[in-house]
C-alpha cells in the first residue's frame, strides 16, 4: 500500500508540473498578444504624429518601422507557442488520466482492505481481513 501511495504522490506531482508548464505557456502567449496590441497603438500614434502611414514612403517614421517588426516577431512567437500549448494540453490531459487511474486503483485497494473474507480450512471456517487484489 505504501508503494501505491508513493506512485499516487508521484503522479500528482507530474500532473501539477504539466499544469504549471501549460499555465506558463498560456501566460506567455497572453503577454505577447498584449505587447503586440501596445505596439499597434504606438505605431498608429507615430504614424498620426508624422502624418505618414504608407510604409514604403521614404519619410515613414523609423520608430514605427522598428515597432512593426517587433510586433510581427511577437505575433510569430505567439503562433509558435500556440503549437506548444496544444502539446502541453495533451501532456496535461494524459498526466491527469494516469493520475485518475492510479487514484482509482488506490481507492479500490483501500476499500478492499477492510473486507472480511471467510475461507474454508480443513473443515472449519476461519475469518480473516486479508486484502483482495
Amino acid at each position: 500500500m505504501k508503494s501505491l501511495d508513493t506512485v499516487i504522490r508521484l503522479k500528482r506531482f507530474q500532473a501539477e508540473e504539466k499544469r504549471r508548464h501549460f499555465a506558463q505557456i498560456d501566460g506567455m502567449i497572453a503577454d505577447f498578444d498584449r505587447m503586440a496590441r501596445d505596439l499597434d497603438r504606438e505605431i498608429l500614434a507615430e504614424e498620426n504624429r508624422a502624418g505618414i502611414s504608407d510604409t514604403s514612403h521614404f519619410a515613414y517614421p523609423t520608430y514605427a518601422r522598428a515597432a512593426a517588426t517587433r510586433r510581427d516577431n511577437l505575433r510569430r512567437s505567439a503562433d509558435e507557442l500556440k503549437g506548444q500549448l496544444d502539446e502541453a494540453r495533451a501532456a496535461l490531459d494524459a498526466a491527469l488520466d494516469e493520475l485518475k487511474k492510479v487514484e482509482a486503483l488506490g481507492e479500490r485497494e483501500r476499500g478492499m482492505e477492510g473486507v472480511e473474507v471467510t475461507r474454508p480450512t480443513g473443515g472449519r471456517r476461519v475469518r480473516s481481513t486479508a486484502a483482495l487484489a
